[in-house]
């Protein structure tokens, strides 16, 4: 099933950075936390947590975006366009969140050739688990 993805920005880091210019570019994104979340066409999500750094070394004094002016939008293009680029990249996201959501889908089913309740009635004194076997000589 294909899936829908959305992102959301957790956190950034930032620094001064200095373009190819020479101009001193105060509070660069050079690092960006962020969290993609999975919807199939059943409505099922599952999630991915990554981390990307950026650059601004290469960026103009003219496209420069100040932080104070950058919208959550703004970061998930850059973001995106890094996913985007690297189909590999994409692809790992997508199998873990299909993966994801494939797991949450399994549960728990009683055995057909068992009784319903094969929970064993146990003293309330009982341990939760179980002590190892023995390793035989």
């Amino acid at each position: 099933m294909p899936l829908t993805l959305s992102y959301s920005v957790t956190n950034l880091k930032v620094k001064d950075e200095v373009n190819t210019d020479g101009v001193t570019l105060p509070n660069a994104v050079c690092q960006t936390y962020w969290k993609c979340t999975g919807t199939d066409s059943a409505n099922n999500t599952g999630e991915f947590v990554g981390a990307t750094p950026f650059s601004a070394a290469s960026v103009s004094e003219g496209a420069f975006v100040a932080f104070e002016d950058l919208q959550e939008s703004d970061v998930i293009a850059w973001i995106s366009a890094v996913v985007d680029g690297d189909a590999t990249y994409k692809a790992h996201i997508e199998e873990q969140i299909q993966r994801q959501i494939d797991q949450e889908a399994q549960r728990d089913a009683a055995m057909p050739w068992a009784p319903e309740d094969v929970t064993p009635d146990l003293p309330s004194d009982a341990p939760d688990e179980l002590p190892e076997p023995e390793p035989e000589e």
